[in-house]
């Protein structure tokens, strides 16, 4: 396809004879842009169907899960568009936070040596919307590569005007209520991001390190309390050693005084239930300054904070000035050393347990108090959490329904203050002349308490996961009460997105949509898991197994990597990648572009205008009750969201049902003479004598209405299978589709094109059948397992066979005789002999038995038998050996119990696998004699 030339005027029927999809998957996109085939108009009538898109991070161009949350987006649009639905997609990104400024801060210093504080606020700032800029495009671009049918004309950043003002006048209502506020708590802060993060932000990685028991004496000399710490760098921070309230051990301690080692100053014994009596020694140390427990604890008992870490991870002067300047891990081993010196470490035990890193940098993250921002969210909660338990919103699958409930049932309040630039400021200024705090929608001038100017504005940012909270309302026009796209796509239908972010985003959205918009923000949500390796493993600069989704659409195509990605996936699962895949998804589309090449090439003097035609030939019958059967079976899977059934469901019908038979069963037909208006007509009106067979005479009108029927069929089923493949494969689709001739005008893209209904292809199979289409689904079968014998035995493919067919009704052996011809052509048979009833199995002869159907190859003159009966026994002698290997395997309960499950599964398929083979195998030697 030319640069530039429309793709609805090709200048011949014909496609080019390799399929290339750098050839016109970027023109067909600009094709759809010409025909604002993704424009949502929202004063259009009948029902609505909207998404927001989750809005990829600036931070750099999208990746594998990115192509895979947008393939099954793109699939949901293109399916509802097309089925008349007013089907908006916004697209966008997000500013990310913390997660961009780190990757400009790592290009600034890397590049020029410089930190942010070197470039000030404000030029820093500039170089952090360059690279936005820069990015966003790319974003933008690598979606349209993809094919993603987003309404271009709606595209929103999470910082531009209207999301934030959307943003500022969320933060000053929740203020207002009482739901935001500012306090010194305990947070999770990130030495090297320099930042406060949120309880979800610190991931948690299991390692290996110590537990360090420590002797703190009793300040009356009457002997000691042993302590047990992953931290004894912390210890210099204690002030108090705690117990359990019903721990007899430590009862008669209580309120007692201990002396802190190193440090010298005396510290009481407490009880306080969160003390876990089975950790360590069962009693523990206290540290107010830098431990979320230990925190609560302190304002419960009122205990000192005694900071020893910094903000910059190093520990501070209230450490001592034998460890102040010391980073943490050289700070522990110097008290480990000291401790060890004095007599007070009693001993060092290997210990595996969780530590919280940052999410962006992994950095250990240290808790400290900082004072901070604060969303309440109890109050916010319970309305999420009821609007999923009444069905409100639905989420698929329904057992992350659990997994969000018990989050949102112990959620604690969210800090919301970020100590970075790159973000939305928080909109509370401060007066220097009488302190007051004052938050507000536009920027004060002077201070409401006592008039004076010196207002000075908070210097953090939001957290990025504010503004990404209100996407599906701001990206919509709010807070405008009146905004005519809010009122029509509010609340929006699906979200798609990754588990993964279920906290993060989900809930946080749940909690605005309801607060703000008093209803909630999409009605179902819809998660998937993450793209892996071919291993299964997680895709990892690290582990060298990231795929760049363009370098896969370079090679292979768009369509290629979105079959790839979504064929066979279910609901919340991880998907696994690999480029074995990808090239299968290849070879898909250029079977399809094969078939669809010579079936343009035989319509090239057919014209569907002539009307259609009867239906008697038994193949043509069959086609249609599959195309109706698959088009059903499409639309209820897509209803259940199962979209990797789906593409599996076509990808059968198209490979094997059309291409493989339906194809090679008409070729004889297409061989005859084109039919005349007269012919078609009275094929049409009567259609009372049989098909002519294959073969039948120049001039025959049997032979020339059954070629039209022929064509006919062939182009209505290609026609409809298109449009049932578009939202998987929409490039390959539409390439097609505008090739084939359209009777009646119509749409000028596929993207616009009516859904396929049941019922559709075939109104005459709602009338049921006589039986000729079950009768004729037993030939195919039958020449099928023909085909199996002659693989099996490893027949030359010139060597023709000999086949007997013994089919229990007259009316079944009618329909073999019928395709006698398919059936030697197709399954390599030169003499056939159909009978009814049943009749003698010959002498060494491999058997397909169907239901009502046996047939029988006698393989003596075909194959070697003797040769073959020593390749069996070697097979059988290899698969019972592999057998035993595997029943050992099993039978072993350290591996069952140690290996991982996905392992052990895997060997349990082998083994039935391996007992089918060689349940087969006997059968095969015992047909042989």
């Amino acid at each position: 396809m030319a640069s530039g030339e429309p793709v609805h005027q090709a200048v011949a029927p014909e496609l080019p004879t390799r399929y290339r999809p750098q050839d016109f998957e970027e023109d067909i996109y600009r094709f759809w842009l010409e025909e604002r085939a993704f424009h949502a108009d929202r004063d259009a009538p009948g029902p609505v169907f909207s998404m927001v898109i989750p809005p990829p991070n600036v931070t750099g161009n999208l990746h594998i899960g990115h192509a895979l949350n947008n393939t099954m987006q793109d699939i949901l649009a293109r399916w509802h568009r097309m089925q008349g639905d007013v089907t908006l997609w916004v697209p966008g990104t997000d500013h990310a936070g913390i997660a961009t400024q780190h990757v400009v801060e790592v290009r600034l210093a890397r590049e020029e040596g410089l930190r942010r504080q070197d470039l000030g606020r404000e030029r820093f700032l500039e170089r952090v919307w360059a690279w936005k800029n820069q990015y966003e495009a790319n974003i933008l671009g690598q979606l349209r590569r993809l094919g993603a049918s987003v309404d271009w004309d709606r595209v929103r950043f999470t910082m531009d005007e209207g999301c934030s003002r959307a943003v500022r006048e969320v933060f000053v209502r929740l203020y207002e209520k009482g739901l935001i506020y500012r306090g010194d708590y305990m947070v999770n802060w990130c030495p090297e991001c320099h930042t406060a993060l949120a309880d979800i932000e610190v991931e948690h990685e299991e390692r290996e390190g110590r537990l360090y028991h420590l002797r703190y004496p009793l300040v009356d000399g009457e002997g000691a309390v042993e302590v047990a710490t992953t931290r004894p760098e912390t210890m210099l921070g204690d002030t108090a050693v705690a117990v359990h309230p019903e721990d007899e051990r430590y009862r008669h301690l209580v309120g007692r005084r201990v002396r802190l080692p190193l440090v010298g100053r005396e510290i009481p014994i407490i009880a306080d239930p969160l003390v876990d009596p089975e950790f360590g020694t069962g009693a523990v140390k206290v540290t107010p300054a830098h431990d979320p427990n230990d925190f609560e604890m302190g304002r419960r008992h009122g205990l000192e904070a005694v900071q020893v870490v910094g903000f910059d991870g190093r520990m501070t002067e209230a450490a001592g000035s034998r460890y102040a300047g010391l980073d943490r891990q050289e700070a522990r081993r110097r008290v480990v050393a000291d401790l060890e010196e004095g007599g007070h470490l009693v001993k060092v035990e290997p210990h595996r347990h969780n530590v919280g890193v940052c999410y962006r940098c992994g950095t250990v993250i240290e808790p400290l108090i900082s004072r901070q921002w604060f969303v309440r969210m109890k109050p916010l909660a319970e309305p999420a959490m009821e609007a999923v338990r009444s069905g409100r919103t639905r989420i698929v699958p329904e057992r992350f329904t659990r997994v969000y409930l018990h989050w949102l049932e112990n959620i604690r309040d969210w800090c919301i203050s970020r100590q970075i630039w790159w973000g939305h400021r928080i909109p509370a200024w401060y007066c220097r002349q009488c302190g007051e705090t004052v938050v507000a929608r536009e920027d004060p001038d002077r201070c409401p308490r006592c008039g004076s100017d010196a207002l000075h504005q908070d210097e953090d940012v939001l957290d990025t996961w504010f503004s990404s909270a209100l996407w599906p309302f701001s990206t919509l026009g709010w807070p405008d009460a009146d905004s005519p796209d809010l009122r029509r796509f509010y609340p929006t239908s699906v979200l798609v997105t990754g588990y993964d972010i279920l906290f993060f985003w989900v809930a946080r959205m749940m909690v605005m949509g309801l607060e703000f918009m008093g209803d909630v923000p999409f009605r179902t949500v819809l998660l998937h898991g993450l793209v892996r390796d071919a291993q299964g493993q997680k895709m990892s600069k690290s582990r060298g197994n990231v795929v760049d989704p363009l370098e896969v659409i370079d090679k292979y195509g768009a369509d290629a990597l979105r079959f790839t990605l979504v064929t066979g996936l279910a609901p919340g699962n991880d998907a696994r990648f690999s480029w074995e895949r990808a090239e299968a998804s290849r070879n898909f589309a250029n079977k399809l572009w094969n078939a669809a090449r010579f079936v343009l090439m035989n319509l090239q003097d057919f014209d569907p205008s002539r009307g259609e035609p009867r239906r008697e030939n038994a193949a043509d019958r069959w086609i249609l009750a599959r195309l109706e059967a698959v088009t059903a079976d499409v639309q209820r899977l897509l209803e259940a969201f199962e979209l990797g059934e789906a593409a599996r469901a076509l990808y059968n019908f198209i490979w094997d049902e059309f291409c493989d038979w339906y194809i090679e069963l008409v070729k004889p037909r297409l061989a005859a003479p084109a039919a005349t208006g007269a012919e078609v007509a009275a094929a049409q009106d009567a259609a009372v004598q049989p098909e002519a067979p294959a073969g039948a005479g120049e001039g025959d009108p049997g032979a020339a209405s059954s070629r039209y029927a022929a064509q006919y069929t062939l182009w209505q089923v290609l026609e409809q299978t298109l449009r049932l493949l578009h939202p998987f494969m929409p490039f390959i689709s539409e390439a097609i589709w505008q090739k084939l001739p359209r009777p009646g005008g119509g749409p000028r893209t596929l993207a616009l094109a009516p859904w396929p209904r049941a019922g559709e292809a075939w109104p005459e199979a709602a009338a049921g059948d006589d039986g000729r289409i079950a009768r004729f689904q037993r030939v195919i079968d039958t020449i099928h397992g023909l085909r199996s014998i002659r693989a099996e035995f490893r027949v030359p493919p010139g060597r023709k066979a000999h086949v007997l067919i013994y089919a229990e009704e007259p009316a079944q052996a009618e329909a073999f005789r019928e395709q006698a011809e398919a059936i030697r052509r197709l399954a390599g048979v030169d003499r056939l002999e159909i009978a009814t009833g049943s009749g003698e199995r010959p002498a060494q002869a491999a058997a397909y038995v169907g239901p009502g159907v046996v047939a029988y190859m006698p393989l003596a003159g075909l194959i070697d038998l003797e040769a073959e009966r020593r390749r069996l026994e070697r097979e059988r002698e290899q698969a019972e050996a592999a057998l035993g290997r595997v029943r050992a395997k099993l039978q072993n309960q350290g591996f069952v119990t140690r290996a991982p499950a996905e392992v052990v599964e895997q060997e349990r398929q082998r083994e039935q696998e391996l007992a089918a083979r060689l349940e087969l195998l006997a059968q095969r030697l015992a047909e042989l004699g």
